[in-house]
């Protein structure tokens, strides 16, 4: 293999790069991105960015040093075998690594609407979030309430509208989202709200009602970006299909991040996480794939949220669950975990409780069973839970 071209140049791209070139690859590698940033980590922009406590998030990587050919500002338009089509010409391969990540849904209509994704999209958000400003979020999911969290903060006068029954419903379920309801004091949250379209001005709802805003985000989710390898001799599904080793049906090629769906033997299922987490540590099994080297992607899938004051980490696969059950009352730091049919652990989420997360993530990993009557104290660490 003598030169591995790599789509995508965020966390999970550069992260491929850093792995192939640790594991000895000599040889070219090129890199394109379609933003003109050098590469950067997207979490702290719905968080520091978004904050006003931090200007970049870069990633602390030197491409020259890696002896990389990096090409910011440049699409991929199509691939065949050994070629891939850009906005720049035609680049041909011998390995191809796809980390194209995921893009935004929007709504329907022709007012301004804004989401979060990029850096630009931060500044840019960032800069309109002033005092008195009313500001429309829809979706009260994980980037909807940090969206909300750091216009609270601006004092602007926020209205979110949730098509569900509770807040971070589609992500964990009604029953733990009306536990955070009581975090959006001071926000006017509309459930079980639809929107029709973004107008100018603001947002027309379906029962008619026009909801006014200086500024519209729209946080409603984000789609794998593989809109480029529709024609590509390449199964996908829900993202690029990929087995345990990440790789693709396309010969020599793997993916990574947010477009990738993995094959998990821990859960037996597919999965496609839209994490920082995955898009760090996938890229070791990548790049040994790559190579011809043995590697399997396995991981107890991890993320986190900052938002209205609370830290809330996710560690899991709960839909591998049969059964809920809490440590703590929702008034203060609590945790909710997920069981399986053997009362071992299938996820756990927690809310200012780092200690459940950490030992939580390796009772998972390990397959250990729980002492369900111990579990729900609160005052019991979780691994004193392990029978």
């Amino acid at each position: 293999m003598n030169h591995v071209v790599v789509v995508g140049a965020g966390l999970a791209g550069v992260r491929t790069v850093e792995a192939l070139r640790g594991r000895g690859f000599g040889g070219r590698i090129t890199l394109i991105g379609q933003e003109r940033h050098r590469p950067y980590d997207r979490p702290p922009l719905s968080k520091a960015v978004l904050f006003g406590d931090a200007e970049t998030s870069f990633v602390d990587t030197d491409l020259t040093a890696l002896d990389v050919a990096f090409r910011p500002g440049v699409c991929a338009k199509a691939l065949r075998e050994g070629v891939v089509e850009t906005t720049e010409g035609e680049l041909g391969y011998d390995g191809l690594v796809i980390a194209t990540g995921a893009e935004p849904i929007r709504l329907p209509g022709d007012g301004p609407q804004h989401v979060l994704r990029t850096l630009d999209d931060a500044h840019e958000l960032r800069a309109m979030l002033v005092p008195g400003a009313r500001v429309a979020i829809i979706g009260a999911g994980w980037i909807g309430a940090e969206v909300a969290t750091a216009a609270r903060r601006a004092g602007c006068a926020v209205t979110v509208i949730e098509a569900a029954a509770t807040p971070l419903a589609t992500a964990v379920g009604t029953e733990i989202g009306a536990r955070t309801q009581r975090w959006y004091d001071g926000i006017d949250l509309r459930l079980g709200t639809m929107v029709r379209s973004v107008d100018e001005g603001g947002v027309q709802l379906v029962d008619g009602e026009f909801v006014e805003a200086h500024v519209v985000v729209t946080g409603i989710g984000v789609r794998p970006a593989v809109e480029w390898l529709a024609d590509a001799d390449l199964d996908l599904h829900n993202g690029v299909v990929v087995d345990e080793r990440l790789r693709a049906s396309l010969p020599d090629t793997v993916a990574v991040g947010d477009c990738a769906a993995w094959w998990s033997r821990r859960f037996r299922t597919r999965l496609r996480v839209e994490h920082w987490d995955t898009a760090l540590n996938a890229p070791e099994v990548a790049a040994a794939t790559l190579l011809g080297e043995e590697a399997v992607y396995d991981p107890v899938p991890y993320f986190w949220s900052e938002q209205f004051g609370h830290m809330v980490q996710y560690a899991g696969h709960h839909p591998a669950g049969e059964r809920l059950v809490y440590r703590g009352g929702p008034e203060g730091k609590w945790s909710a975990v997920w069981l399986t049919e053997g009362d071992t652990l299938a996820a756990v989420l927690a809310v200012d409780r780092p200690r459940d997360l950490v030992q939580g993530r390796r009772i998972i990993d390990a397959g250990h069973r729980l002492d369900v009557e111990r579990l729900v104290d609160p005052d019991v660490s979780l691994r004193d839970c392990v029978v």
